[in-house]
């Protein structure tokens, strides 16, 4: 796991959250985890970058990313889609536009 702090100085900060951010690895690829459990289909996904979990869009019918951060509390998720490198941080209701590649865990 690496820390913001620790892997790259050039990417903006857009929020609080981001600067002490520990990045885990996603712990899932096929898809949106909960959507699976429940046999659920999801949009978009969404990693959350301080434990990793995968969950769907807020654009899908169960918009489980946002579940997660309201469960858990864990406040930025980062796309999870093929080319995306964006993350959003649900606290601050700020948008990173790219989080450098030393963190990206977008989707291969």
């Amino acid at each position: 796991m690496r820390s913001l702090d620790d892997s790259c100085n050039d990417v903006p900060m857009a929020c609080e959250h981001l600067t002490s951010l520990t990045v885990a690895e996603p712990t899932a690829t096929a898809g949106c985890e909960d959507c699976i459990l429940i046999g659920g289909r999801w949009v978009h996904l969404r990693m959350c970058m301080t434990c990793g979990h995968v969950g769907c869009c807020n654009d899908s019918p169960n918009r489980h990313a946002a579940e997660h951060f309201e469960s858990s509390g864990h406040p930025v998720i980062q796309s999870f889609e093929p080319g995306e490198h964006w993350a959003w941080c649900y606290v601050d209701e700020q948008a990173v536009p790219d989080v450098g590649v030393a963190l990206d865990r977008s989707h291969p």
